[in-house]
Order: C-alpha cells, then structure tokens, then sequence
C-alpha cells in the first residue's frame, strides 16, 4: 500500500510525472467509490513488520530502561530516550515505516520528559518540568524526522504544563470546577486553531502536514467536548431532560462541524457522553441497563453508519452554507457518487 506522501516522494525523485500521480489518485479514487480528500486517511501501518518491530523495539526500550536504571532512574529513561533516537535514525528516516515512527517517537518525548520525576526533587515544579522537557524533546524530534504525532505530544506537553502552572498559582481554580473545565475548553480551542492551521496548509490532503492535523484534532477533540459536558451537568449524576436535549442539541452541533472541517474526532470524542446520557434516561424507565445500553447504542449505531453512508452528500450540503471566504479554507467535497 502506498501513501500519498509515498507518490509526492515518486514525483519529486522524477520518477513518475505530476500527471501520472494525479491519473493513479483519481484511478484509486474511481475503483474506491470515494475521495481520497473526504476519507480522513493517515497512516498507520504499511505491513506486519510494523508491528514485528514495534513488539522487538519495546523489548530493547523497557530491558534498557531496566537495566540502566539500576544505576540510576533518570539514567534509566536517558538511556531508552537515547536507544529510541538510534532506533529512529534506522526505521524512520531509512524505513520510514509508520507504526514504528509512532511509537519510537513517543517513547523518546515521554523517557526524556519522566527523567526530570528523579532529578526535580521540587514537587510543585516537577509536572511543569515534565512537560517542559516534553515539549523541547518533541521539538528536536520534529526537526530531525517530521513524526506527524510529535506535534501533537509537544503540544499536549504545553497544554498540560499550562494548565499546571494556573492550578499552583491560582488556588481558587482548584475548587472551582467550572472554571477550569473553561480553561480547559480555551486551550482545546487554541489547539483546534493549530490543527486547523496545518489543516489549511494542504486542504487536498495529499502530505504530512494532514497527517500533523490528524493528531492535532484527536488531542483537540477530548479537550473541547468534555469541558462542555461537564458545565452542562452530566458528570453531577443527576440527569434529566434537559441534559438529554442540550447533548442532542450539542451532539448535532458538533456532527454538523465535523462534516464542515471533514474530521470525525469530535464525534467519536462526544460519543461516550451521548451513550451515558441516554441509557441512564432510560434506565429511569424501569428498563434494565443491559436492554437500554443496546437500544440507544443499536438507534446510535445506525445513525453514524448512515451518515458516513451519506457523508459527501452531507458535506456537500453543509459547505453549501459557508461563504467562500472560510470554504477555500477547508476540504473540498468531490465525491458525486452516492
């Protein structure tokens, strides 16, 4: 299987023309029934032996950690930090194969960032020098091999140092609950903006930079969605009707946003919410939790299933909507099939 980056890389080498790329992507496309631009790909796995060397290169990391740790903690993590930097050199800039990228790279932006636990003996700054190391060493990954999750690590590594950062400084935020699940609600805001950004960098999704926006969406999602649910009053335990009408009203909302910006993230974020919600309303029926959790999520289910049936046609619809001033912005929708 070939990627989109894969073909770019084929025209850039001179391998094949610029026509050839674009006749294959529409040929692909035509045998597919869909848009390369509407289906959200992003790789992930390219074979087996991605997962032949996540499973040996996990083995090394841990064992390394393991055995230098012996020594000392933080020496432990350097060392695996360090035997994932070597790993990378090999199966990401000469393999560039997709699960390991993933996975080597995580675990060198986490290792690096957990050394500080053993040499910060300071607790109050010690989270803030996690994510602080977190987030140089995402940079420095991202500059030496264009891992498209490592974005979104360093991303989350500043988020988390933020918000951390607020709760010690100001103590009335740590009984006020709806005040930091607003702080929360504007960092994933910033955070949507960034995925946005790089979604707008290549709204063909034909490189990377869609794959940085994948990731940058998924770590956007949970920080949108959740905040809002909580203010709401679903997390209080006491549900009613009006929580079941603002999560319909809210969940409705958010699916008409996704086919906007063409990302499922906030959708599959919101899910769980609106199966709580709703299974718990029925409960209060007299309906036993096993029968209702299969009702809503049998109603659920089939409505998801039908609109990504009908999700171009969707989309084709919502985009109709928007001025053209905010639609250049985002994906087209090319499919015209049904």
């Amino acid at each position: 299987m070939y990627s989109n980056e894969d073909i770019e890389s084929a025209v850039n080498a001179e391998i094949i023309s610029s026509q050839t790329a674009y006749a294959l992507r529409k040929h692909i496309e035509s045998r597919q029934k869909t848009s390369a631009v509407d289906e959200e790909h992003f790789r992930l796995i390219t074979g087996f032996n991605d997962i032949f060397v996540v499973i040996a290169s996990l083995l090394l990391l841990v064992s390394t950690e393991i055995i230098v740790g012996k020594l000392h903690d933080s020496l432990g993590l350097l060392a695996s930090a360090t035997m994932a930097w070597g790993l990378s050199e090999y199966f990401i800039r000469k393999r560039c194969m997709a699960l390991p990228a993933i996975i080597l790279s995580l675990a060198f932006v986490i290792s690096v960032g957990l050394s500080s636990v053993y040499l910060v003996q300071n607790p109050s700054i010690r989270l803030f020098s996690i994510s602080l190391l977190m987030s140089l060493a995402a940079w420095c990954h991202w500059r030496r091999f264009h891992v498209p999750i490592t974005v979104a690590a360093g991303t989350g590594a500043v988020a988390c140092g933020f918000l951390y950062t607020l709760w010690l400084e100001f103590p009335e935020i740590q009984n006020n609950i709806p005040l930091f699940s607003m702080l929360i609600f504007l960092i994933g805001l910033l955070v949507f903006s960034l995925a946005m950004y790089w979604d707008a960098l290549d709204i063909q999704r034909q490189t990377r930079r869609t794959d940085v926006a994948f990731w940058l969406h998924l770590l956007a999602a949970p920080l949108l969605v959740h905040p809002v649910f909580i203010m709401i009053g679903v997390t209080s335990g006491e549900l009613g009707l009006l929580q079941m009408v603002l999560v319909l009203i809210i969940y409705i909302l958010i699916a008409l946003l996704s086919l906007k910006i063409d990302r499922r993230a906030l959708m599959v974020s919101a899910l769980g919410y609106v199966l709580y919600v709703f299974t718990s309303l029925l409960n209060k029926t007299a309906v036993e939790f096993t029968k209702s959790f299969a009702v809503v999520a049998f109603v659920l289910g089939a409505a998801l299933l039908l609109l990504s049936v009908f999700w171009h046609q969707s989309r084709r619809w919502v985009l109709c909507l928007l001025p053209s001033s905010v639609a250049r912005y985002i994906p087209p929708c090319k499919r015209k099939w049904p």
